[in-house]
C-alpha cells in the first residue's frame, strides 16, 4: 500500500513512456481511485507512433491513423499534457514544461511541474551531420508525418517526371537517395521502391527502369542487427532490383539538389532521405542527472538513474547494463524490443518503491531481428534461425502485429492487410494536406503559403 500521495511524472509518450504509464495505471488502480497517486504524461504529440510500421505507412499498405495509438484513450487514468520538457531539476523535483499555450502566456518562461518520481523516456531524435544542403533538402524518416510526406513526395516526383520535357528535371525527379543502411533506411527504401514500381504502370511515360534508387552506407555492411550473412543477402536482393547499394560511402553534400558522395559520384536529385542514426533527446543535456559519453543517462540494472533516488529511465534515453552479456560493461541496445520489456520492469519497480518492496533487475537476452524489404520480401535472424524472402516477410508482419498496442489497432491493421491482398494499391498523392490553407488564401486574395524552392504547391 502506498504510504503517501505519490506524483509520478513520465516525460515522453513513446514506447517506454506509454507502456510505463499503462502498467502503472493498472498496478496502481486502487491508489489512483483513492487519490493516493497521480500519473502525468508529458509528450509533444497526443499519440504514440509504432515506428516499425512507418515504412508500410509510407508505401500505403497501412493507413497513417493506424500507425499511431491515441494516448488519452489508452491512458484513461493518467493526465496527458501536450508539451515539451525543456529542463529537469531533479534536486528540486521539478520539470520545466512548454505547451501550445506558452506563447500566448506572456511573461512566462514555461510551466514548472513538480513530481515525486520521474520517468525520463523522451526517446531520440535524428542525428543530422553538418552536410551542406542537408537542412534545406533532406527528408527525415522518424515520424508518421515524415513517412506520409515522403510518400506524397515520391508520387509527386513521378508526376513531375511524367509532365516535363526537360531531361535534367526528369532525371533529378526520378533519382531517390537514401542515406543510412539501418532498419529505417533499408525498410523505407524497399517499401517505397516497391510502391513506385507498382505506380509506374499507371504512367504512360515512366517505367520502373527509369528510376534510380541509391542506398548510401558509411560502413561495410547494412542491417547489422540481422547478422552478416543476412546483411549480404539483403545487399544482393536490393541490387537484383537495380537498387544501387554503395557501402563505405558517405554523403558529402546535397547542396543545389545534387547529391555528392565520397566515392566521387554525383546525382542530381530532388529526394535525399536521411536515416543515418539517432542521438539522445536534447532534454537530457538540460538535466542535473549523470550521463555517459554518448549523452544517455547512466542507469542501474533496476532502471533507476545511477546515484539518484526516484529518477528512472529506459529506452533510447538510458544506458542500461546488459546483465545477460558475457562481456562486462556491455549495454542493452536502444531498440523497441528492449524498450517494451524495460517499461514493464520500470513500472513495477516504481510500484515496489512506493510499497517498500525489493526491486527487480532488468534481464533479457536479445531475441533477434526481422526486416521487410518490400511486399513479400524480407530477412530475419531470430533465436539463431535465419530466414529470407516470403517466410521472413511473413514473420515480420506476424511479429509486429502481435506487438502493436491495443486490440483495436491489431484488428484495423490486419483488416487493411487483408483488403490490400484483395484490391489494388492506392497511389494517390495528398501533398496538399501539408498546406491546407493555400487554396483558400489564393481565393481570398492573399498570398499563398511559401513552398520549398523548386517544388510545386503541396510537395514536401
Amino acid at each position: 500500500m502506498v504510504k503517501e500521495r505519490a506524483r509520478i511524472l513520465v516525460v515522453g509518450g513513446g514506447y517506454v513512456g506509454m507502456y510505463t504509464a499503462l502498467r502503472l495505471q493498472r498496478r496502481l488502480k486502487r491508489e489512483l481511485d483513492r487519490g493516493d497517486a497521480e500519473i502525468t504524461v508529458v509528450t509533444p504529440d497526443p499519440y504514440m507512433t509504432y515506428q516499425p510500421f512507418l515504412p508500410e505507412a509510407a508505401a500505403g499498405a497501412i493507413s497513417p491513423r493506424h500507425v499511431v495509438v491515441p494516448l488519452r484513450r489508452v491512458l484513461d487514468r493518467c493526465r496527458v499534457l501536450i508539451g515539451e520538457a525543456t529542463a529537469v531539476d531533479h534536486a528540486k523535483r521539478t520539470v520545466t514544461l512548454t505547451t501550445l499555450a506558452t506563447e500566448e502566456e506572456e511573461g512566462t518562461g514555461g510551466q514548472q511541474l513538480p513530481y515525486d518520481h520521474l520517468v525520463l523516456a523522451p526517446g531520440s531524435v535524428s542525428r543530422a551531420l553538418p552536410v551542406p544542403g542537408l537542412a534545406d533538402h533532406g527528408i527525415g524518416f522518424k515520424t508518421v508525418e515524415e513517412a506520409i510526406g515522403l510518400r506524397n513526395h515520391v508520387i509527386e516526383q513521378m508526376d513531375i517526371a511524367s509532365s516535363t520535357r526537360d531531361p535534367a528535371i526528369r532525371d533529378a525527379a526520378l533519382t531517390f537517395v537514401f542515406v543510412g543502411g539501418g532498419f529505417a533506411g533499408v525498410e523505407a527504401l524497399g517499401e517505397l521502391e516497391d510502391m513506385a514500381r507498382y505506380a509506374a504502370r499507371y504512367y504512360h511515360n515512366v517505367r520502373p527502369e527509369d528510376m534510380k534508387w541509391i542506398l548510401v552506407e558509411a560502413s561495410d555492411r547494412i542491417l547489422p542487427e540481422v547478422g552478416e550473412e543476412m546483411g549480404r543477402y539483403t545487399v544482393t536482393e536490393l541490387r537484383r532490383r537495380n537498387i544501387d547499394v554503395r557501402l563505405r560511402t558517405r554523403l558529402e553534400s546535397c547542396a543545389d539538389r545534387v547529391a555528392v558522395l565520397s566515392d566521387g559520384a554525383r546525382f542530381p536529385t530532388r529526394t535525399v532521405v536521411w536515416t543515418a542514426g539517432v542521438k539522445p533527446h536534447p532534454v537530457l543535456a538540460a538535466t542535473d542527472l549523470p550521463r555517459n559519453d554518448r549523452g544517455r543517462l547512466r542507469c542501474t540494472p533496476e532502471l533507476s538513474v545511477e546515484g539518484t533516488t526516484h529518477a528512472w529511465a529506459a529506452g533510447d534515453a538510458a544506458a542500461v547494463p546488459d546483465v545477460t552479456a558475457a562481456e562486462p560493461g556491455r549495454e542493452c541496445a536502444p531498440n523497441a524490443q528492449h524498450a517494451l520489456r524495460q517499461a514493464r520492469v520500470l513500472a513495477d519497480n516504481i510500484v515496489h518503491t512506493l510499497r517498500g518492496e525489493p526491486l527487480e533487475t532488468y534481464e533479457h537476452a536479445y531475441a533477434g531481428s526481422v526486416a521487410s524489404l518490400g511486399l513479400h520480401k524480407g530477412v530475419a535472424h531470430v533465436y539463431g534461425r535465419k530466414l529470407k524472402g516470403y517466410p521472413a516477410w511473413f514473420m515480420h508482419r506476424a511479429y509486429h502485429l502481435s506487438r502493436v498496442p491495443t486490440f483495436n489497432r491489431k484488428a484495423r491493421v490486419l483488416a487493411e492487410w487483408t483488403l490490400a491482398g484483395l484490391f489494388k494499391r492506392e497511389i494517390v498523392s495528398l501533398g496538399s494536406l501539408e498546406h491546407p490553407r493555400a487554396e483558400f488564401e489564393l481565393a481570398a486574395g492573399g498570398k499563398p503559403s511559401q513552398d520549398p524552392p523548386g517544388n510545386p504547391k503541396g510537395s514536401s
